[in-house]
């Protein structure tokens, strides 16, 4: 079956269930494609008029503010041997380099670093458990991620629809060029994010070895 036609008979509500829990979970700190499947839904709603593009963007938006605020409240319970446990379950993810360079960014940006925390596909997933392992106060954590929730969400979901709508033509079969570009841009920020990442903790990893050496010359 034409993989457009089968998705013509997929009930609205199990798309709008399956991107608020796939970016719920993604918000707990367990790595999912979140953004990809939003990106789908969107694109796959600008060509289907059963779903709505409003009640799409709510969905993500309730996903994305309480798989954080769930991520917040395990955090602070766990602790540090919460990240050292995700570090075991998701080496790729939560590595040394990783969490020294999000915790870096809690320090510098407090609540900024998770309302934009939501528009990099690494800090994603770090910001609610690791706001509530750094003890940020709750209420500046609840604003920034209601704030940044409804912006990236709904932002998303927004341009994401109106561009498949004028490039209707383009986008045909379910737009596998969409899907793929989407799929190309959250790859390469975390890429790019996680290489900073590792040259940050080689030049730290240099001058602690540096300042040791000094402190055993004199």
């Amino acid at each position: 079956m034409h993989i457009q036609a089968w998705l013509e008979t997929v009930p609205a509500i199990s798309i709008y269930l399956l991107v608020g829990a796939v970016i719920g979970v993604e918000s707990l700190g367990i790595p999912l494609p979140g953004e990809i499947v939003l990106v789908s839904a969107a694109l796959l709603a600008s060509q289907e008029g059963h779903i709505d593009p409003v009640v799409l963007g709510a969905c993500a938006s309730a996903g994305a503010i309480i798989g954080d605020s769930i991520g917040y409240a395990i955090g602070r319970k766990g602790g540090r041997p919460l990240i050292a446990w995700l570090g075991r379950k998701f080496p790729g993810h939560f590595s040394e380099p990783n969490i020294a360079m999000a915790e870096r960014s809690f320090e510098k940006w407090g609540m900024w670093a998770v309302f934009f925390g939501r528009f990099i596909a690494l800090l994603r997933i770090f910001a609610g458990p690791l706001a509530g392992v750094l003890h940020m106060p709750y209420w500046k954590f609840l604003i920034a991620n209601m704030l940044g929730g409804i912006l990236w969400a709904g932002g998303t979901t927004a341009a994401v629809y109106y561009v498949g709508v004028v490039a209707e033509s383009w986008f045909k079969n379910f737009s596998y060029a969409g899907l793929a570009l989407a799929a190309l841009v959250g790859v390469g920020s975390m890429l790019v994010l996680r290489n900073r990442a590792k040259k940050a903790h080689a030049r730290a990893e240099s001058a602690a070895e540096t300042a040791s050496e000094s402190v055993t010359a004199d």
